[in-house]
């Protein structure tokens, strides 16, 4: 998800009048008594994500229970962001696997088109369309046959100030062959354009935008993803933007909104630094209006903008500061206990930090530290058929370390495919993990994580730890 200066500080530019319908402080989180769009069931929560590590790894923090019952319960969107070719249809794969095995809904964000961002804070993307093609084709692979939920490339139809007319031509093109690519892999994937919001573009715009980009190959668009804009006016804004699509001959579209942390007021466009917002309307397929499939939370509540922290890290204090004296979600949302730690994400969600942003090192450790100095690691592994996840703790011992690795023994068979925050030297058999740049120092007693993804039959929870 982008965190982009253009897109909020055009909207905290809007006319005070246009911005007095937002909510105010107070968060509406009701249901509607009616699922009303083309999408039923339950959304997928995703047992990973960086929410759900840091309420496993922090039990005694005070701000826990707080976070644990009202962000971390809740399912989120799983973004795939990095350039990964190679990679990307395992990672896919395994994700889609754990939703189809708890019969949930899973949702994806889709954030690899070339020249996102139009080279700003969130810049990164496929090197050409021509590549990002393929990695959209091996995206597809791993989407299974079960109902999806993509999002596809937040602002890229918005934001398109820095482009050529050619350029613009060629960026609708291939968003209509990536819509239609996904379509063709999974017949049951529901995928949405960018609309921005609605303090962006005219809703007239923004429909002639998603007729160039294919919409009528998809099911129809989003809005509100990393802004803050009232549910009520993106619901009228939707409503707009279907009746000048059905004026185009283009009917049976609908909208999702990003809900994650619009309950609260508007006007500074930086989350890091405002402290009156607050998540807004429970993820849920069942909105009670026919406009609307779903309220999503596309931006994961909590992570940064970059303006007080590092942008994509996930800062606990803003988490609970949007979920603090909000009502506890509605009792059939899933169920508030979190289950212990796996795996972090296998993509980190779009930031303007590097993708494999270092977990913090100053929570409490969840492995027991070494008698001595030195380090230890343990090994938590996420199995499914054929594959697996390894989420993987480093805990200094009395003195802080300056560096480590760690060995670990796969069973034969058994593969890595990626891995995130360590450097990896061998791919099967014994694999040995070092640290990268921002993670080999450890304090005395404090913990550091990093992960992988594999094939086959996931390790045991033995490896072995050496402090540099």
């Amino acid at each position: 998800m982008p965190t982009l200066s253009s897109l909020r500080r055009r909207s905290a530019a809007i006319s005070v009048a246009a911005v007095a319908g937002a909510t105010a402080i107070g968060v509406c989180l009701a249901v509607g008594s009616a699922s009303a769009g083309t999408l039923s069931g339950s959304l997928y929560r995703d047992p990973s994500s960086a929410v759900v590590r840091w309420v496993a790894a922090n039990p005694g923090d005070s701000r826990t229970a707080v976070i644990r019952d009202k962000i971390a319960s809740q399912p989120q969107a799983r973004w795939f962001a990095n350039f990964n070719p190679s990679t990307v249809q395992s990672e896919v794969s395994g994700f889609i696997g754990a939703a189809n095995a708890a019969q949930q809904i899973p949702v994806l964000a889709v954030y690899e088109i070339t020249n996102r961002d139009c080279g700003g804070a969130s810049a990164g993307g496929a090197p050409d369309l021509n590549q990002y093609q393929t990695w959209v084709s091996n995206f597809a692979r791993g989407l299974g046959n079960q109902t999806v939920i993509i999002i596809l490339e937040t602002d890229s139809l918005a934001l398109l100030t820095c482009l050529s007319s050619a350029e613009i031509s060629a960026r609708n093109q291939a968003i209509s062959t990536a819509t239609q690519t996904i379509k063709s892999g999974n017949s049951n994937a529901k995928v949405y354009l960018d609309a921005g919001h609605s303090t962006w573009n005219s809703a007239g715009e923004t429909a002639n935008r998603l007729r160039a980009a294919g919409v009528q190959y998809a099911d129809g668009f989003f809005s509100n993803v990393s802004n803050y804009n009232s549910t009520s006016n993106e619901a009228n804004f939707g409503r707009a933007v279907i009746s000048a699509l059905n004026g185009m001959g283009i009917s049976g579209k609908r909208q999702v909104i990003d809900t994650s942390r619009n309950g609260g007021a508007s006007g500074d466009w930086c989350g890091d630094d405002n402290t009156d917002r607050r998540i807004g309307q429970y993820p849920t397929t069942n909105t009670g209006d026919s406009n609307i499939d779903a309220y999503l939370w596309v931006k994961p509540p909590g992570e940064a903008d970059g303006c007080r922290y590092t942008a994509g890290s996930f800062q606990p204090d803003l988490a609970y500061s949007l979920a603090n004296g909000v009502p506890n979600p509605p009792t059939t949302a899933p169920p508030t206990t979190v289950p212990p730690t796996t795996t972090p994400p296998t993509t980190a969600p779009p930031t303007t930090a590097p993708p494999t942003t270092a977990p913090p090192t100053t929570a409490p450790p969840t492995t027991p530290p070494p008698t001595g100095n030195g380090c230890a690691a343990s090994v938590t592994v996420n199995q499914w058929s054929g594959g697996f996840t390894a989420s993987v703790t480093v805990t200094a011992g009395a003195a802080a370390i300056n560096g480590w690795t760690v060995t670990i023994t796969l069973p034969g068979g058994a593969a890595v495919t990626s891995v995130w925050n360590a450097q990896a030297a061998g791919t099967s058999g014994t694999v040995r993990y070092t640290n990268v740049s921002y993670n080999g120092q450890v304090g005395a007693r404090q913990s550091t994580n990093f992960g992988f993804q594999g094939t086959g039959t996931g390790p045991s929870a033995t490896a072995t730890c050496a402090a540099s």
